[in-house]
Order: C-alpha cells, then structure tokens, then sequence
C-alpha cells in the first residue's frame, strides 16, 4: 500500500485504511494493490477539502468544573478571567478534555483556603497549579520533568494572569518537591507505578492539615492503591469517578 502512494494506513480490524493525495486516482491505487492481493475487496470515498490546522479545535470545548472553567483560548470570549482557567492546547498534557484534569478540579475546590500554599507535580501545562490560585492559594509551583511542557507550562501561567503566583519549575517531583516544602495541597495526576513511587516522599513536604490529591488512576486499580495507601497511613477522604478513572483526595 505504501508502495502504491499510501500516505498512513490505519488498521481497523481486518480493514485497512488509507488516504491518498488529492491528485491521485483511487482506481490506479486499488489496482496496484490488487497485483500483491488478487482477493482484495476495496472501496473508496472522495472527501471533502478541510483544513486540518484548524478543524482539530472543534473537539476541544469549555469544562465547567464547580466554580472554574477550563477552556481553550478561542472559546474564552465573555469569561470571567477570574474563574477561567485558559489553556492553549499543545503537547503539555492537561487541556482539561481528560477525566483525571478534571477529578483533581473538582476534588481541590472544598480544601483550597486563601494563602495556601500548593505543589502541582507532574504539572503539564500547569493547568492545575493555575486552577489552584484561581480557587484562592497565594502559591503554587508547578513542577514538571518534561522539557518539552515547560514551555507551553509558562505560557500557560502567563496567559492567566498568574506569573507572580505561580512557579514552573523543570525537575524531578521527588527531588524538587522538598525545596519548595512544607506545602499544604499535593496535586498529582500522574500514572498509579510513578505515584506509589512519590507518595513516601510526600508526608515530609506537608503542612501539619496538608491534602495530597492523587489521579491518574484507572477505576480497576483502585482497591490495589486503596491498600497502598493504608499501608502508608494515608486516610481517605473524597472520591472522583469519570469514565475509567478514579482521583482521590487523602490526608494522614
């Protein structure tokens, strides 16, 4: 199929699908193909002329999560900036469109007093941290490992208005978390084998009342984490449940 002029073939099944260059025949293509499967059953749809670039925006949209907002930048017309949190979707993960971004808003939003202090690790595009302030913290740092989200983290940060508050800092969570330390919130949305790696670290780096708010977490390992965190002295406080995945809000 590539040989053909194939530009990407999708398995779906026992189907393959391609897509070909506006100016190639499909006829010529299914024949090419046919020499290397004489048995091929094939069928083909002319689509229409869009502009990829830009289509991709119609499946972001705005999440109303409690007092906040999360949304794009080109639906944020008319928002309140003070309970908005505006993220440009890039390869930082956190646009909000993920269940796990969303039952941390959702779980932090009954905890977060004013002057709170809090820690976002595995920070992303700092969605999160961001959230944190607009929910009342004085401080938070969003701590992050990938390079490559720094930069969409900071624009992020400075989009919302929150550069004085809010402190993108590139490392390793376990390293950094203590040079920022004590903290009363502990955000961390990061898959369950790097959580039970971190959760040792935290007790050390939180206030005496600290909340540690865990997710990233499918629904069918939550009795497994449930054990973790007993077994650490962690109590269960709160609960999220989205689709397939489970966040929880802990204190010790």
């Amino acid at each position: 199929m590539f040989t053909a002029g194939a530009e990407g073939v999708h398995e779906d099944g026992e189907r393959l699908i391609t897509h070909l260059p506006a100016e190639q025949s499909p006829r010529r293509f299914i024949d090419a193909v046919r020499v290397a499967d004489p048995d091929l059953e094939a069928d083909h749809t002319e689509l229409e002329d869009v502009d990829w670039s830009t289509k991709w925006r119609e499946r972001i949209t705005s999440h109303r999560l409690g007092k906040l907002t999360v949304t794009p930048p080109w639906l944020a017309e008319g928002m309140d900036p003070a309970t908005t949190v505006v993220i440009e979707p890039a390869m930082a993960f956190g646009t909000g469109e993920h269940p796990t971004t969303r039952g941390v808003v959702r779980l932090m939003q009954s905890v977060i007093r004013p002057g709170d202090s809090v820690a976002d690790l595995g920070a992303g595009s700092a969605v999160l941290a961001i959230a944190a302030i607009k929910l009342g913290a004085a401080r938070a740092f969003a701590i992050e490992l990938d390079h490559d989200s720094i930069a969409n983290a900071e624009e992020n940060v400075e989009r919302n208005g929150v550069t004085d508050r809010v402190a993108v800092l590139e490392g390793d969570a376990a390293g950094m978390l203590p040079l920022v330390a004590p903290v009363r919130i502990i955000l961390a949305n990061i898959i369950s084998s790097v959580l039970k790696e971190i959760l040792p670290v935290l007790p050390a780096a939180l206030a005496p009342d600290g909340v540690v708010i865990l997710s990233g977490i499918l629904a069918e390992e939550r009795d497994m984490m449930l054990a973790v965190l007993a077994a650490g002295g962690w109590r269960v406080d709160a609960e999220d449940h989205e689709e397939q995945w489970w966040s929880v809000r802990v204190s010790r």
